[in-house]
């Protein structure tokens, strides 16, 4: 079975290799396959000593895609091959270091049981130092289920409630064994595997958070009927349960835990000032709240930072932010005033700090080049580069990002990222690229899309229509039940704004889009089938009906019913597939075979419909063993040139 393995000795040689130096102006054209490689490394971890970086390498190897999971050792200056997979049965989701020999690795696999394809995930530790060693799950569900302590079939496996930092011997787990999705809490030993349970599942609780200190002090319940969410917390690790918050997930603005100060009376929390997510903090002993951060039209709701040495809660990620982050504690402002100064051109982001908070991962980009990764010390203030995640677009000027306002047809203003090519004149043939989600947004920075889209001239859009995160309770709410209504009229206002202000060829517009993005793609053929000349939907919604009916299979259920609907007819009206008949724009439909978020069902049945309605221009790929998020090479690569050879015809 395909999946993944100890990687062994590979004749691999990890290249330590990074220039800052402005590149000169290259708008020569490359092949549709650089911008649809992979990037060359991933997810950078460092070691609590900083002496080790663990990372993921795509490669191509004797014609195989691979990616292989590696520590580089910057004493020895050696590499240790740890894990190989091909991405396919098999995937490495995540991984950090448990101690400076152990690392925690999270695989993803693909599992079907009678008609219903979902995910689940098993954890592995795996010291580098013995890359040979046997790959053990650290919850080890057959031998579980053998002693009957196990009543259900876990799906998620990975779950860690504290990484025990002060105890690199073990870890703290949440694992299913009674309830499906009401998580019991284990203390697990990271070399024996021995379990010993610290707290039973109790009131639906979903996750549990420990403080600073490791005391297990929270837990967020919820009940996936209804929608009633309530946060428990105690005083202490003897004290009761009590309920601190309670609020209707369905209908009702959320407070969202975010985690402990270094003071185990100090919880930190986001709630909504008005219409927009703030992040407070509240005295536990007699539940007073102060106000830490609020951006006036922005929600603030990333992760809290914690400094490593310290464990104090110092600031909070947000996009918004300069940087990316906002700081409440000065503790790496003059670190971050260095960086920015010795790399002006570049925008700087520390990723990460080593235990005593000597060695940091540090992630630069600038417009115009694909991010780079360094190490850097805080003793010696130098900076060294590792790598450039996309070496091959490495001379290639990419065009800047314009953050941009347009207005819908209510009035409402909306924001959107546009971003014109380099080569062409206006107006310039154009894509207009809807987000999926929808619950999600874009951002500024590097994207392999649009770098591709602009190289072979096209425009690009890429709206943040009513539904998107980020801006508020009211404007993510709105896609409630409006898939194909209001949220698809803000795509096509944002398509007429482009062509008012002289962007874009009214002639040769193309939409194209992934998971909701591709519903968005397709609806557009039926709601504005004159406005486009193209239309593209990767993994794309087509029956709004089957999401729902499918559902059902899923404790989540009544949420997606909330979220799209259950009237049968309405649902219907707005499905695609149900109107196929009246469909001329051509479309390109691509699926992934594995797609376990949208079902290729979707795909696959869209393009009987058409084919069965004489259309007179579409084409259906479906992509071997493919999952949601494009992740093997090959079909990456095939997409691609399926994609360009798409808008070639009906964009030039």
């Amino acid at each position: 079975m395909k999946g993944f393995s100890l990687a062994g000795t590979i004749g691999v040689i990890l290249t330590l290799f990074i220039s800052f130096s402005v590149t000169a102006e290259n708008t020569g054209q490359l092949p549709v396959s650089a911008y649809s490689q992979l990037p060359k490394i991933q997810k950078v971890r460092l070691s609590p000593d900083g002496g080790r970086i663990a990372y993921t390498h795509n490669l191509t190897m004797d014609g195989e895609d691979l990616s292989i999971l590696q520590v580089y050792d910057f004493e020895k200056g050696s590499t240790a091959y740890l894990l190989r997979s091909d991405n396919e049965k098999v995937k490495i989701s995540w991984y950090r270091w448990v101690n400076n020999k152990q690392l925690a690795v999270s695989a993803l696999y693909e599992v079907k049981q009678r008609h219903v394809r979902f995910h689940k995930t098993r954890m592995y530790i795996m010291n580098y130092t013995k890359p040979d060693e046997k790959l053990r799950t650290i919850v080890d569900v057959d031998r579980l289920r053998e002693a009957s302590r196990l009543k259900v079939d876990p799906q998620y496996l990975d779950s860690v409630v504290d990484w025990l930092d002060h105890d690199p011997e073990h870890i703290l787990m949440q694992v299913d064994t009674n309830t499906v999705a009401m998580p019991s809490v284990f203390k697990i030993n990271v070399n024996t595997f021995h379990r010993t349970r610290i707290e039973r599942a109790k009131r639906k609780v979903r996750d549990w958070m420990t403080d600073q200190q490791s005391a297990l002090r929270l837990g967020i319940a919820r009940d996936y009927d209804n929608g009633e969410t309530e946060v428990i917390v105690r005083k202490n690790e003897e004290a009761e349960w009590e309920t601190l918050f309670a609020y209707n997930a369905m209908n009702e603005k959320g407070i969202y835990p975010k985690g402990f100060g270094l003071d185990p009376n100090i919880l930190y929390y986001t709630a909504y000032k008005g219409n927009f997510l703030a992040l407070y903090k509240m005295t536990l002993d007699d539940r007073k709240s102060e106000l830490v951060y609020a951006d006036d039209n922005y929600d603030v709701d990333g992760s809290l930072i914690y400094s490593p040495k310290t464990g104090e809660a110092i600031g909070v990620n947000h996009p918004q932010a300069e940087n990316g982050e906002y700081y409440w504690k000065p503790r790496w402002a003059k670190l971050q005033a260095m960086l920015d100064k010795a790399l002006p051109e570049f925008s700087n982001t520390i990723l990460s700090f080593n235990a005593d908070e000597t060695y940091y991962i540090l992630h630069s980009e600038m417009d115009g080049t694909p991010p780079y990764i360094s190490l850097g010390n805080t003793k010696t203030n130098k900076i060294d580069g590792l790598f450039n995640l996309y070496p091959q677009l490495a001379e290639q000027t990419i065009p800047a990002n314009e953050k941009v306002i347009y207005k819908a047809r209510d009035g409402l203003e909306i924001e959107a990222y546009l971003t014109l090519p380099a080569i062409g004149e206006p107006p310039y043939p154009t894509v207009i690229h809807p987000h999926g989600g929808p619950g999600a947004r874009d951002f500024d920075g590097f994207n392999y899309w649009i770098a591709y889209f602009t190289s072979r001239g096209y425009a690009v859009l890429r709206p943040n229509f009513r539904g998107s995160t980020g801006y508020g309770y009211e404007f993510a709410n709105a896609q409630m039940k409006s898939w194909g209504l209001q949220m698809q009229d803000d795509i096509t206002d944002a398509t007429h704004w482009m062509i008012e202000k002289g962007h874009a060829d009214k002639e040769k517009i193309c939409i194209v889009g992934g998971s909701y993005g591709g519903y968005a793609a397709l609806m557009a053929t039926v709601k504005t089938p004159d406005l486009f000349a193209c239309a593209i939907s990767v993994n794309g919604v087509s029956d709004l009906k089957y999401l729902e009916r499918n559902a059902r299979n899923f404790v989540n259920h009544e949420f997606v019913k909330n979220q799209i609907g259950d009237d049968s007819d309405d649902l219907e009206a707005r499905s695609p597939l149900y109107h196929a008949k009246k469909i001329t724009t051509p479309i390109l439909l691509v699926h992934g075979e594995e797609d376990r978020s949208v079902s290729v069902r979707h795909s696959r049945t869209m393009a009987e419909e058409l084919e069965d309605h004489d259309h007179p221009a579409f084409k259906y790929v479906e992509l071997e063993a493919g999952d949601h998020y494009l992740s093997i090479q090959r079909n990456r690569h095939r997409f691609f040139a399926e994609m360009d050879a798409f808008l070639n015809q009906y964009l030039h």
